[in-house]
């Protein structure tokens, strides 16, 4: 992302009169007292080169210091022998390392990277080069927030649109979440929708390791305006989004109980994988890797929390109005029974067990013991409180502020569209 400030100085008709004299002075170098000049000699700093690259799985010593543009056999063998060193750089992927060198010497190596259940931390670990041979230390340091703007244009699909803009694709997600009750999706969208947002980069030493909550975004679908800011009432533990007008866009549900996935069998009858016969299928199947993090999609109170049968390591969640879901074939489960969830807590992890043909989410909603499509779930409505009028000055003070944040971002769109 890039910006640039333009000034421009007016001529007057009086600057025509100005005189304009050129003057050439010579400078005397300082001489001895044998009046011979002297060279006066700067000193000469040792050129220390920085570059940066990211971890692969095919990693050696040498391929990484090699694409890091260093040739250096004694750094090399160091990050061999030392095994907590291999096991946290060579063996993983993606994770960035950046390095200062003196030529095809290194002198220092840094690796970053982000563990998944720290929320606001990263892992640094350092390699120096001192008299005495090379020394490693890791140190856990804070992620810094910090607000990035993005704009972009659908043209096809949501997801298309954010990846042209380089808007990642968590962001996508939460923007799909965050209106999934006011925009249809898969059938809505319209070619020329506008989407402007503002949203958290989390960076470690300054570099962005990922990114973070969207703080305001707007959506015009079909030409009509979609607002969301996000707003923690001192009186509610955790941040909700509203309109501009101060109106929770909060649901009684999510809409997925993963971040992002695809669903690979609907709700209805179908072919059963294992069996080959016909029968109804009571849930939806989410496919997606073992261990990927599922949460509940609304409050509520964990019915039961063990293994089933044929539908292996099971959830039941109890929600209020005679609502329920059940999570199958967790590989874990991270709850128990009686123990209180909240919207979007995570309870467990994407597995196989049972009688499953591989890793994926069985999905089921029930209302009073009745099985109904999950997809309806969405539409619930009632999920938060109104602000309370102690609130309503603070936000209304920190709406007007997202406002110009969203107008910045829109000029952003408009200026490389021009």
């Amino acid at each position: 992302m890039g910006g640039g400030a333009y000034a421009i100085a007016s001529i007057d008709a009086s600057s025509q009169n100005v005189v304009v004299r050129e003057i050439i002075e010579n400078l005397a170098l300082p001489q001895a007292a044998n009046g011979e000049q002297l060279l006066v000699a700067l000193p000469v700093a040792p050129l220390s080169l920085f570059r940066t690259t990211t971890t692969r799985a095919s990693d050696t010593p040498e391929t990484l210091l090699k694409r890091l543009g260093l040739v250096d056999s004694t750094a090399a063998a160091y990050l061999r022998s030392n095994k907590e060193v291999k096991q946290v750089l060579l063996s993983r992927t993606g994770r960035t390392v950046t390095v200062e060198a003196n030529g095809s010497r290194l002198l220092k190596l840094t690796a970053r990277w982000v563990n998944r259940d720290a929320d606001d931390t990263f892992q640094r670990l350092l390699i120096e080069r001192t008299d005495a041979g090379f020394v490693s230390r890791f140190e856990a340091a804070p992620l810094v927030s910090v607000q990035a703007l993005g704009s972009a244009t659908i043209s096809s699909s949501l997801f298309a649109a954010m990846d042209e803009a380089n808007i990642p694709d968590a962001v996508a997600i939460q923007m799909a979440e965050i209106f999934s009750g006011q925009i249809d999706f898969r059938r809505s969208l319209r070619k020329g929708d506008r989407i402007s947002i503002v949203y958290e980069t989390l960076q470690a030493d300054g570099e962005t390791m990922r990114s973070g909550k969207v703080l305001s975004a707007e959506f015009v679908n079909n030409g009509k305006s979609n607002q969301a800011v996000l707003f923690q009432d001192a009186a509610s533990s955790k941040g909700q989004y509203y309109t501009f007008n101060g109106e929770s866009l909060r649901k009684a549900f999510l809409a997925s109980p993963l971040e992002f996935t695809r669903m690979s069998s609907g709700y209805g009858i179908r072919v059963h994988p294992i069996t080959n016969d016909k029968r109804a299928h009571k849930g939806i199947d989410y496919a997606a890797p073992t261990g990927t993090p599922v949460r509940t999609v609304g409050d509520g109170v964990v019915e039961f929390a063990a293994m089933q049968r044929g539908y292996g390591n099971v959830i039941e969640i109890k929600h209020r109005d005679g609502k329920s879901t059940l999570f199958a074939h967790l590989s874990r489960i991270g709850v128990k029974k009686g123990q209180h969830v909240a919207q979007g807590d995570i309870i467990g992890a994407v597995g196989s067990t049972g009688f499953s043909t591989g890793p994926h989410l069985h999905f089921e909603f029930r209302e009073n013991g009745e099985h109904r499509d999950p997809l309806t779930l969405v539409a619930e409505g009632g999920g938060a409180a109104p602000l309370s009028a102690s609130a309503k000055p603070v936000f209304d003070k920190a709406s007007a502020f997202m406002r110009s944040q969203l107008a910045q971002a829109a000029s952003v769109r408009l200026a490389s569209a021009e």
